[in-house]
């Protein structure tokens, strides 16, 4: 079966959640890698016409928040001392470089193409080697600003938490939370518009009190010690079955959802139903796709129906 296309939403600006995984064994990721590939991200987030919200870089893969803007909204002087700035020179421009230039700087596929292929050169030549680091191209969802955002940024900022790197979120310096707490935010490189009535204060460090402690009552857990023996003792099983095996919001960031990954669209059943007409036309399927609620998240609903299996 052919490729879906990527669906893009280019009149309005919208917030997708990307990813992308290495198409290398083990963890290549090191800590000079992830902070190399930090500075491209932050870096090229300068140039595009994106404002990046949240991100996780782990060992095998990567996470970024983007809020991708429409080019009609920058003048022409916006997109060339965009061009300027990064490039640090002044040149002549050609008639209609202008137009291709807000064509590249709105496009969500050339700013990862950007970052991903600077990576992989960085990475081949660093390690003195040839041949593809990235897996397959990037996978992207829509998502709904306001609650659905912040519950996408939590599931981001705690991937290293439940991997068993960290005790706290804030504690990993390569996450959008860790990089708020422990570098202040340096250059401004994260936008702190959430989108949400609560998060409407002026004060950015309130903000981020406020999101740190969303973060927490929504995901906190006491993980394993190393080395534990994997079995399900007596005490949880009869726990899940006083809840009837069901998931609370909570136990939603326990695990790895794939909601907030392979969904394609995510958000309330409006939102959802709404981008749905917009790239129906891309599905193979020849039946009308409904909004799905999702489990223990009470008031989101997913384009596909995934399975529950962790």
């Amino acid at each position: 079966m052919p490729r879906m296309q990527r669906m893009i939403i280019d009149d309005q600006s919208t917030v997708y959640h990307v990813m992308s995984r290495t198409a290398l064994d083990g963890f290549p990721l090191g800590d000079i890698e992830k902070d190399f590939l930090l500075d491209l991200i932050r870096r090229y987030s300068a140039l595009y016409l994106v404002e990046i919200l949240g991100f996780c870089l782990m060992g095998n893969h990567i996470h970024i928040l983007v809020r991708v803007i429409p080019e009609y909204k920058f003048t022409d002087e916006d997109i060339l001392k965009r061009y300027v700035d990064f490039y640090g020179d002044e040149r002549i421009f050609a008639d209609g470089l202008v137009r291709s230039l807000r064509e590249k700087l709105s496009s969500l596929s050339e700013f990862m193409r950007e970052i991903k292929v600077g990576f992989a050169r960085f990475y081949n030549r660093r390690h003195n080697r040839r041949g593809y680091f990235w897996g397959d191209r990037f996978k992207s969802v829509i998502v709904e600003n306001g609650e659905t955002l912040i519950n996408c940024l939590a599931y981001i900022d705690l991937n290293p938490l439940r991997a068993g790197l960290v005790d706290r979120p804030e504690q990993y310096r390569w996450n959008s939370l860790g990089y708020h707490v422990q570098t202040n935010n340096r250059g401004k490189f994260l936008s702190t518009d959430f989108g949400l009535k609560e998060f409407n204060v002026k004060s950015r460090k309130e903000r981020i009190r406020r999101y740190r402690r969303y973060v927490y009552e929504a995901g906190s857990v006491n993980r394993p010690e190393k080395g534990s023996v994997k079995f399900i003792e007596d005490k949880v099983l009869e726990k899940e079955r006083s809840k009837n095996f069901e998931l609370s919001r909570s136990d939603r960031f326990r695990y790895r959802t794939r909601y907030f990954t392979d969904s394609g669209i995510i958000g309330s059943k409006e939102f959802v139903a709404q981008n749905y007409q917009r790239f129906k036309h891309l599905f193979f399927s020849k039946h009308e796709k409904k909004p799905k609620p999702i489990k223990g998240l009470e008031g989101l609903y997913s384009l596909k129906r995934l399975s529950e299996v962790i």
